[in-house]
């Protein structure tokens, strides 16, 4: 497992409930697997995990009120429109800002790792 970034990030983990943890820490890893030699800071945004490249748009991860865990992308960048219309009816979207989980059976890492490279280069020229 990569070490937290910060005894907050860490913090903000470990204070999501046990099922969203597990989902959002297969996220995490995924994040990170998918950046390769990127750059990725990981921070906290509004007290949640975040993560950015220097010409990316932010990624978030948290667990809505609802229930279950999301990634959460700019509601202003088409990260999430893109991905819905390249992958219809295939995940659970909200709006223009997240993909939802119930489950981490449900994350599809190669899917889900475009999303994340569109999201980590999302500025590049």
């Amino acid at each position: 497992m990569r070490p937290f970034a910060s005894p907050e990030v860490e913090a903000a983990f470990a204070a999501f409930p046990p099922e969203a943890r597990a989902g959002l820490m297969h996220l995490r890893a995924l994040i990170f697997d998918v950046a390769g030699d990127l750059e990725v800071r990981e921070e906290l945004r509004w007290g949640q995990p975040a993560y950015l490249a220097p010409k990316g748009s932010t990624l978030r991860l948290a667990a809505p009120k609802a229930g279950g865990f999301a990634l959460y992308a700019h509601c202003q960048s088409t990260v999430i429109s893109d991905y819905a219309a390249a992958f219809a009816g295939q995940d659970r979207i909200e709006g223009n800002r997240a993909v939802l989980f119930d489950d981490v059976s449900e994350i599809d890492a190669a899917r889900l790792g475009q999303l994340i490279a569109h999201a980590l280069r999302y500025h590049e020229a």
